[in-house]
């Protein structure tokens, strides 16, 4: 019996999600191409797993939270190729809170350990089979891009930040801490004067807490406070706060890439937000967040 023969153009409508959320990771988010098709390949990795309809799920999310989902899927990879065996214990479960919010079921780094002597080969058998063959032309267009920007360095970079918009990404816009900032820390756009926070699941962390624990500890160094927006009966995983100055950044981080604070006896870590600058830096209209990431 003949075997059938699958066009290429049949292969590309069958990933047209997939094909979507690369284009937007290499060609909205300037991420880099290679990098880009490895974490994809996680993506289906995990779909394989048993972690249903990832793909789809991430492309409902505004363009801010996927990067930051693929910088988490890029740690999950570095532990799983990993050449020395570094235990997984050794690796924080906050890490990767927007992974664990995208799942409907548990994940953490015990299963990606449990899968550890496997995983590997797995996902680069995706990658070869699946990714290339589906996403090479995109790759392409991609590295032509980067090229044809690093040739022109005298792009001009708008102001504007994705905080003008963030009430419709269905974030709870918290309101403004009050006080008079600096002018001239005021002409720092919002982006460099804020961090990305992450709380532990299982143990929920109100607005109010966060509010009094800075203002405490820090002074009136609040401009604003972004919470995910939950159900009542659920919990807010991460949020991102904006500070009047941005050398409040400098002083929270004391020199780390990532600190961590206990409010109330619950674990909270902070990171610089750093956003992805497309060619053009063009922020295109976005859907709405769910108020559950798997929603």
């Amino acid at each position: 019996m003949a075997s059938i023969v699958v066009t290429q153009e049949e292969f590309n409508r069958f990933h047209t999600i997939d094909r979507e959320l690369y284009t937007l990771l290499v060609i909205n988010l300037f991420r880099d191409p290679a990098e880009s098709m490895q974490v994809m390949g996680m993506w289906l990795w995990l779909e394989q797993k048993g972690f249903h309809n990832v793909v789809k799920k991430m492309l409902s999310l505004p363009h801010f939270l996927i990067n930051e989902l693929a910088d988490e899927a890029v740690i999950c990879l570095t532990f799983l190729t990993s050449a020395t065996e570094t235990p997984f214990a050794s690796y924080d479960i906050n890490d990767i809170p927007l992974i664990q919010c995208l799942m409907e079921k548990e994940i953490t780094f015990k299963f990606f350990n449990d899968n550890r002597p496997n995983a590997a080969q797995e996902v680069a058998k995706i990658v070869n089979d699946v990714c290339v063959r589906a996403l090479s032309d995109i790759m392409q267009q991609a590295i032509i891009l980067e090229n044809n920007c690093s040739q022109n360095h005298a792009m001009v970079l708008p102001t504007a930040s994705f905080h003008s918009n963030i009430g419709r990404f269905g974030l709870y816009y918290g309101s403004s801490s009050g006080g008079t900032p600096d002018l001239n820390e005021v002409s720092v756009p919002p982006d460099d004067r804020t961090m990305f926070v992450t709380f532990s699941k299982g143990y929920p962390v109100f607005e109010w807490e966060v509010r009094e624990f800075f203002t405490r500890t820090y002074g009136d160094c609040i401009e604003s406070l972004y919470m995910q927006e939950v159900q009542p009966n659920e919990q807010s995983l991460f949020a991102r706060i904006v500070f009047h100055s941005a050398s409040a950044i400098d002083v929270i981080l004391d020199g780390l890439s990532k600190a961590k604070f206990t409010i109330n006896g619950k674990h909270v870590w902070m990171r610089k937000f750093i956003p992805k600058r497309t060619k053009s830096q063009l922020l295109q209209p976005l859907p709405n967040l769910p108020v559950s990431l798997y929603d």
